[in-house]
């Protein structure tokens, strides 16, 4: 299946993966010092995750997750229909709680 990281900007290919998922299938694409982006391709799906740092009015950082999905086929989109709630319920906290940890993580190694 094709990914994304072979078509990725040299600059963000320098800059490495990023941290492995022991828990979710998804693949680091890049890290940067404010953007992280994975992957995850499947029969039903492609999907990327970014995360990234955005600065607020007082000059504090906040986590922001985007997640852009493109269901493969009739079967992928009515897959994905039926999984929405579960994806939204369950899925993306998840993935923002250990995107958090991670950040923070990383910040305190800094």
């Amino acid at each position: 299946m094709a990914t994304l990281h072979d078509r990725l900007p040299v600059d963000l290919v320098r800059g490495g993966r990023g941290p492995e998922f022991a828990a979710l299938p998804f693949t680091p694409l890049y890290l940067t010092d404010d953007e992280f982006a994975a992957e995850i391709a499947n029969k039903t799906m492609h999907g990327v995750m970014h995360i990234g740092a955005v600065a607020d009015e007082s000059g504090r950082f906040h986590a922001q997750m985007a997640v852009l999905v493109k269901p493969n086929g009739h079967f992928g989109r009515a897959y994905m229909a039926a999984i929405r709630p579960f994806r939204h319920l369950i899925v993306y906290p998840a993935l923002m709680r250990q995107g958090a940890k991670l950040w923070e993580r990383g910040r305190a190694s800094a």
